[in-house]
């Protein structure tokens, strides 16, 4: 590729990396974008990329091809390979061939079927803020000699350091954007409490005290949350008096030793008396 060419390629990868801040981001498609550059601007034949999931471990994300995506399953079932190290060692995992007995030792499942792939060497770069690691790049060789590019793990690197940010920025982002509708949800129910203890109270004739534990009162009664019941108030689909209302008690039942009276006991000497 002519120098100009592959400049101003790296300089566009570098901007698509950095335009995350979309209302339609997809980190999937996002990652995807990131191994098809890798492989135009890296002397590689394939890349594949996994993120940690939310129990901390690693799940495929994206790849440039149907190998490289084979090869990261691979990796994950039988937990070995070049992304698990990367990850585990937050480090970058260097070029190595996958032909040599170390490695077969190493990687006993994953060296020889990246070889049946034809692939004869690889590398992993990790996705990597300072002290958080997010997943790892996966980068596949065809050829038999170890060495890249010049600059190829450099450049590797700096373009996995770039998805990372953007992808932490998204993250931030969207908590944010979740925190802030919590918040403000939270405001709108605490809103429509004091409509609801105001209605009340001036329905009622009360003080926004009373109404307020009238209101406690139904909601625990009826197994309902407060906000629900404010909410209905000031809508209009409940109606106030049904609130107010106290639950029937029913009457209490006698004994029947109470329904039957005492009983009457005999004048002894009325008894006598009378005979």
């Amino acid at each position: 590729m002519d120098s100009n060419v592959r400049e101003q390629k790296i300089a566009t990868a570098f901007v698509e990396l950095a335009d995350t801040l979309v209302d339609d981001f997809d980190v999937i498609e996002f990652l995807q974008r990131l191994a098809v550059r890798c492989v135009e601007l890296l002397d590689v034949s394939a890349a594949g990329l996994m993120l940690v999931n939310q129990r901390g471990q690693l799940q495929t994300a994206a790849s440039s091809d149907e190998r490289a995506w084979l090869l990261d399953l691979l990796e994950i079932q039988h937990q070995e390979g070049p992304c698990l190290d990367c990850f585990h060692s937050r480090t970058t995992v260097l070029p190595v061939s996958l032909d040599t007995a170390e490695i077969l030792e190493r990687w006993p499942v994953f060296a020889p079927r990246a070889r049946e792939y034809g692939f004869h060497a690889t590398y992993a770069i990790p996705l990597r803020l300072r002290d958080t690691v997010i997943g790892a790049l996966n980068l596949f060789v065809t050829t038999p000699r170890l060495e890249l590019g010049p600059g190829d793990v450099e450049l590797a690197q700096a373009l996995a350091d770039a998805a990372t940010i953007g992808i932490l920025q998204q993250r931030t982002i969207r908590q944010s954007e979740l925190l802030t509708g919590q918040l403000q949800s939270a405001l709108t129910s605490r809103v429509r409490l004091e409509q609801a203890k105001g209605m009340l109270a001036e329905r009622w004739a009360v003080s926004v005290d009373e109404a307020f534990a009238g209101m406690r009162s139904y909601a625990r009664r009826n197994q309902l949350a407060l906000s629900e019941v404010a909410l209905e108030l000031v809508q209009g689909t409940l109606d106030s008096e049904a609130v107010r209302a106290k639950p029937r008690t029913e009457p209490r039942k006698e004994s029947r030793k109470e329904s039957r009276g005492t009983p009457r006991t005999q004048d002894k000497s009325g008894e006598n008396g009378s005979r």
